[in-house]
């Protein structure tokens, strides 16, 4: 029972991280999600259902690692063929990782971007996943109340990872869709400025490259001048590179690590790499966060800190395996490219059909989707009456720009990497036949509002002043009257 004037009893016996709403989850994003999961799309068994295209995941070339886990059963302690290193790996506890297992994840990640940047496995840093390596590396840079700077739009999901148990504040860097939602020099001063003149002690910027929730990659010249603008500041620049393995079409991928390589000036121990296999390989199950940086003592004090968020040996081990093969890897990478290539044409080339465009991309598995035409007003507001219709009549779970920190109402994340070919084709339907009621219902406001005009240019004066309307004309109670309205 609640006492009288405790409002919230919990704030008294729990600790804030416990009874505030730092972790982001009362936001749109999530609530997509609860969506989905409350009425989830099946073909059979719930074909009416929302269609999960809020979570970026790769399932299109799972197949491959099936198919290269049958053909290679050794590489797992649980075969007969891989049993003989049970006892060995089940009893491995340096939280330095496998040697194997790092030597393997440095040499995926120079593979990734086509050789021209060099990894240390020494530098190697497990995490629970990127989440986990985010939020290392926040504990690692900054002290809470301290921040670091953040293009917009970005991840939700940051302001949980970075934020929420550190206590270190994201300030946006405002950018737009007039230049592709590129980050300019002038957009970087800005929001330093505005920061130093709040009292606020800035860290760091993070990014993500390629960027989600745009799906586009950094061009040489921004990420010089990121370089460029934290080494002038004395700050650090975090990268998160999850996506990186993604990039399907030109321009080719540049890495931080293969801009600093052609820096002598730059001071490396400001530049920092996130990395995960959730993305590149589709497996976020497994939890591998990978921590790369230049800096020996936040190497140190994160391999210290992973003890909270060690990958298991056994996943260590098998992709050890993997990774460590050359010729599988190379030809996964391509054929995943290829497929990711090919789902987001077809995809997009729905959504031309009705006449929906999507920012230019070339990586990430998802599209910046632009509703703009269908907002009844540019504002939030007018966004997020817009995806309530999509996610409860339409059925679909599309993630609204606002949920990213967009400045500008009207843009939405969809992800086309997590289904079949034939959600796919059902997803698209689905758009499709929105659209058309859209404009329908705007072709028959249209023609309304002509007729009302015409009628009321074509009516007499006198019928313009309602006092002196006869009943014989017009009831003010008329139910056709209100009807009509």
């Amino acid at each position: 029972m609640r006492i009288y004037g405790e409002e919230h009893p919990n704030q008294e016996i729990l600790s804030r991280i416990a009874t505030n709403d730092g972790h982001g989850e009362n936001s749109s994003y999530f609530d997509g999600w609860k969506a989905y999961e409350n009425d989830p799309f099946h073909l059979t068994d719930n074909p009416t259902g929302v269609i999960q295209m809020g979570l970026a995941e790769n399932q299109l070339s799972l197949d491959l690692i099936q198919d290269w886990m049958k053909k290679n059963p050794q590489a797992s302690i649980c075969t007969e063929e891989g049993v003989s290193e049970f006892k060995a790996i089940a009893n491995f506890q340096d939280y330095h990782g496998l040697p194997a297992f790092r030597k393997a994840i440095a040499q995926f990640m120079e593979k990734v971007r086509g050789g021209r940047a060099r990894f240390d496995p020494d530098r190697i840093v497990m995490s629970g996943g990127a989440t986990g390596a985010q939020e290392t590396i926040a504990f690692c840079l900054a002290d809470p109340g301290e921040a670091f700077l953040i293009p917009t739009p970005y991840y939700p999901g940051f302001d949980r990872d970075f934020r929420w148990r550190t206590g270190v504040q994201l300030l946006p860097i405002h950018c737009h869709s007039s230049n592709k939602f590129k980050i300019t020099q002038a957009a970087l001063e800005t929001a330093y400025r505005k920061a130093r003149n709040s009292h606020i002690r800035v860290k760091g910027i993070l990014v993500t490259n390629p960027s989600n929730p745009l799906g586009t990659t950094m061009d040489r010249d921004t990420l010089r001048t990121l370089v460029s603008f934290v080494n002038e500041k004395r700050m650090h620049l975090v990268c998160d590179e999850v996506f990186s393995g993604t990039v399907f079409d030109k321009p080719s991928y540049v890495s931080v690590a293969e801009v600093i390589q052609d820096d002598p000036y730059c001071d490396r121990d400001l530049i920092h790499i996130a990395y995960s296999l959730s993305k590149d390989l589709g497996v976020p199950g497994f939890r591998v966060g990978v921590i790369y940086s230049y800096n020996d003592a936040v190497v140190s004090c994160a391999r210290k800190m992973s003890s909270f968020g060690l990958v298991s040996s056994q996943t260590q081990h098998l992709l050890a395996s993997m990774l460590g093969d050359e010729e599988f890897t190379t030809s996964f990478l391509a054929t995943s490219r290829t497929r990711l290539c090919g789902r987001r044409r077809v995809f997009t080339d729905g959504l031309k059909r009705v006449g929906i465009h999507c920012l230019d991309g070339n990586a990430g598995l998802f599209c910046w989707m632009d509703l703009r035409p269908l907002l009844k007003e540019a504002t939030v507001e007018a966004e997020l009456r817009l995806w309530r219709v999509i996610i409860n009549d339409v059925k679909l779970n599309i993630s609204p720009g606002s949920s990213f920190h967009c400045s500008e109402p009207g843009w939405f994340r969809v992800c086309f990497a997590n289904m079949d070919d034939t959600a796919m084709k059902i997803a698209l339907r689905r758009i499709e036949n929105f659209v058309y009621r859209e404009n329908d219902a705007a072709v028959q406001a249209k023609n309304k509002r002509k007729w009302d005009e015409t009628l009321r240019l074509s009516l007499p004066r006198r019928f313009e002043d309602p006092t002196i309307m006869t009943p014989h004309l017009m009831s003010p109670h008329s139910p056709l009257v209100q009807a009509a309205t």
